[in-house]
Parts: structure tokens; C-alpha cells; sequence
């Protein structure tokens, strides 16, 4: 008779996915996996970042509490968003291969980080993703952005794709008939709220002047289709980003290249790889962690999923973030990388303003990794980074105080 294992995931499309990789590589060995889906402290405040929901673990403990109370045997989750504290009887049971680790620049045209204009938009909800964009390029505005992964995608898309409609309902003289039938509202016509105008469009952002835009035969020049087979030729993505209303608009934005494989959304926008130097990836990104207690479904997970080279790789990242006790109120990157003997770390520790830095790299013995990796992580707080995580948690603790007094008002 085949064992069920009842696996406890959040429900998000990338959490389903990866608790769906789990539960393939579980049913390779005979057993059957049932999901269940929770919600979380982090899906319970949809508009809060990440680094404001409390002590690192907002999606995590909820999930880990189903196993506990015995209502689910193991949890999947993205490695990360574990916190590097003990986590009471939990073991982290197995760590499958990871994805690609790093950080990629989502632009509508493909655009580097460096081609970006001076005062480019860049969204992201990291805390550690904003010191090093403002340190990389203090020039940029780097607004907070939240939520999952297509619709954090939606929302950068969704401005263009407005506009580009609204231009081509000018072009075929169905715009007047168009913003009088929607109200000027977001969606198909665009959002005119956005432009500053509620009674005409704002041409600069149309792509002409008004006279221009107002004489069909000059705009149709540039349109080989109509309104309806440019709609059609959307992929499904693009048309949600046409229904979405947004506060904010993004000319770029910072997502994990993992988050996007994973999601199968990597191809289906432009995206620019950001330099590991600088953008030095959160400990544990890419890896997906299953945590169980059951000794019996620990060593089943761990024979059928643990990736050892993956394995070893977050443990130093983690043991470094653990010992620096930066958790997610501070800008740090840990990456490592497992090269023959030795573990190839980079650590980048910096201000919340990006102003400030200890940074360094290390080969750490295979062998004795762990310990190496307290033993680096130690060196680079006495270098300063202990300071530096000492103001970031200041800093979390006066805004917590500060938006505490807001609601008491």
C-alpha cells in the first residue's frame, strides 16, 4: 500500500508549481502526495513589503504550524523566506537542485540596468534589491512594488500596453466612441486619470502632438493591423496587464530569474541578467526548502529530493546570514557556489541607502563549510557590516514606531 503524504503550501501559482515539483519527485518513490493550501501572514497582508510584515518567516510559519499541529506532514517553501533561527521540531528535510540564483531587470524592451534614462522608475519590494540598485545607480527612483510574479509583470506592463491601445483607437477613429464608453478608466481605453487630464489625452505620452494624433492617415501610417488584430495578438499575460488599474508606473523592475522560470514567464518578456558583483542574490534564492518533523517522512523526502551540492551551497549562505543576524531587516546578499573542494562565496552587506558597504569573497573548504562560513560572517561584522545591520534594524524599528502612531490617530 502506497503512503499519502499531505504536503502544506501557500497558493499562489509559483508556490503550487514548486509544491508540484515536490510531489513529482516524492511520487517517483512510490508516494502519493496530496496539497494542501494555506494561507499565510504574508498573504494575508497583501499591501504591506516584505520587510515591514514582522520577523522573517511571514510565509513560512503558517505553512510549518499545519505540520506541528499534525494536520500536514511536510511544507514546501522558497528557501529564503525560512527564517536561519531553529524552527522548534522542524528540520529542513530536503533542498532540491536549485534554479538559476540570480536577479533579473524586466524592461518592455529589454533595457540593461546601465542603459536605463536618469530617473527611471525601478520597482521592487526588497529591501536588499533597493540598496543595491541605489548603489549602483543613485540616479534611478526606485518605488516599492509588491505581490505575485505575473501580476508584478502586470503592472509594469500595463501603462505601455494602455497607451499603445489608446494610440491605435486615435488611429482607426474609434477613441471618442471608446473613452465615452468606458469612462476613461483603465482597462481596454487606458486610465486618463494618469495622464493628468480627465477630458483629453496627454498626447506627449501618445506619441505626438494633437494635431499629429488628430490627422488618421499620418498615425495609421505605423499600424499594419487593426485595433482588433493587435488585441489578439497579445499573449494571455499582456491582456490581464490591460485590465489592470496601477498607482504607480515602472519603467523597469527587479525579480528573481528563478521566480520566472519557475513560473514558465522567462520568455515571455525581455529580461537583462544584473551582474552577480553587484547584485549579490538574497541567501537561499532559487532553492526551494521541505521541511518536515516525522523521522519517517524526513529521510523519504531526503532520499528522493536533497540536492547535496545544493545543500552545502545554502548552508553557508545561511549559516552567514544566521551569524550577521540580519534576517530581513537589512540590505545583505550571500551567494555561494560549490567549485571541487572549495565553496566560492560572495557576501555584500550595505546601507538601506546604498551609500555604504562591506563587501568581500571568499573560497571556503567543502570540508569544514559550515564552519568557515561563521568564521567569514564574523570577519565581515567586525569590517563594519555589524554596524551597518545594526542601523538598518534601527531604521525598521523607528518606521514600525512611526506607522504604529499613524494607526493609533
Amino acid at each position: 500500500m502506497t503512503e499519502t503524504f499531505r504536503l502544506a503550501t501557500r497558493g499562489s501559482d509559483l508556490a503550487l508549481r514548486q509544491a508540484g515539483a515536490v510531489r513529482d519527485a516524492l511520487s517517483s518513490r512510490r508516494r502519493d502526495v496530496e496539497l494542501r493550501r494555506v494561507e499565510t501572514r504574508g498573504d494575508q497582508i497583501p499591501d504591506e513589503l516584505i520587510h515591514r510584515l514582522g520577523k522573517t518567516g511571514a510565509f513560512v510559519r503558517s505553512l510549518d504550524e499545519e505540520v506541528l499541529a499534525g494536520d500536514a506532514d511536510l511544507a514546501v517553501h522558497s528557501l529564503k523566506d525560512v527564517p536561519t533561527e531553529e524552527m522548534d521540531d522542524m528540520v529542513v528535510a530536503g533542498v532540491p537542485e536549485r534554479a538559476p540564483s540570480g536577479d533579473v531587470l524586466v524592461h518592455p524592451d529589454g533595457l540593461g540596468i546601465e542603459d536605463l534614462p536618469s530617473g527611471s522608475v525601478v520597482g521592487t519590494g526588497s529591501l536588499r534589491r533597493t540598496a543595491q540598485i541605489k548603489a549602483t545607480r543613485p540616479d534611478l527612483v526606485v518605488e516599492p512594488l509588491r505581490g505575485n510574479v505575473d501580476t508584478r509583470i502586470e503592472k509594469l506592463l500595463a501603462p505601455g500596453l494602455q497607451a499603445e491601445h489608446e494610440r491605435r483607437l486615435i488611429a482607426s477613429g474609434e477613441a471618442s466612441a471608446a473613452t465615452a464608453e468606458e469612462g476613461g478608466e483603465g482597462g481596454n481605453g487606458g486610465e486618463a486619470g494618469e495622464n493628468g487630464d480627465d477630458d483629453e489625452p496627454n498626447w506627449d505620452a501618445l506619441g505626438g502632438d494633437g494635431d499629429a494624433a488628430g490627422d488618421g492617415d499620418e498615425v495609421d501610417e505605423g499600424f499594419d493591423r487593426t485595433v482588433e488584430e493587435w488585441f489578439d495578438s497579445l499573449s494571455d499575460l499582456e491582456r490581464s496587464a490591460m485590465e489592470r488599474k496601477v498607482e504607480t508606473e515602472y519603467d523597469a523592475i527587479v525579480l528573481a530569474e528563478a521566480g520566472l522560470r519557475r513560473s514558465d514567464l522567462f520568455h515571455e518578456i525581455q529580461t537583462t541578467r544584473l551582474p552577480r558583483e553587484e547584485f549579490v542574490p538574497a541567501a537561499g534564492q532559487g532553492a526551494i526548502a521541505v521541511t518536515a518533523t516525522d523521522p519517517d517522512v524526513i529521510e523519504a523526502v531526503r532520499s528522493a529530493v536533497d540536492h547535496p551540492r545544493t545543500r552545502v551551497a545554502v548552508t553557508v549562505e545561511r549559516t552567514i546570514l544566521g551569524e550577521l543576524n540580519g534576517g530581513c531587516v537589512a540590505p545583505i546578499g550571500v551567494s555561494a557556489l560549490v567549485q571541487g573542494e572549495h565553496v566560492h562565496t560572495r557576501v555584500r552587506v550595505l546601507s538601506t541607502d546604498g551609500t555604504e558597504e562591506v563587501a568581500d569573497t571568499r573560497d571556503l573548504p567543502i570540508r569544514s563549510h559550515a564552519k568557515a562560513a561563521e568564521e567569514f560572517a564574523a570577519d565581515l561584522a567586525d569590517r563594519g557590516a555589524a554596524d551597518l545591520i545594526a542601523a538598518a534594524r534601527e531604521e525598521a524599528e523607528t518606521d514600525e514606531g512611526t506607522r504604529q502612531e499613524a494607526d493609533d490617530e
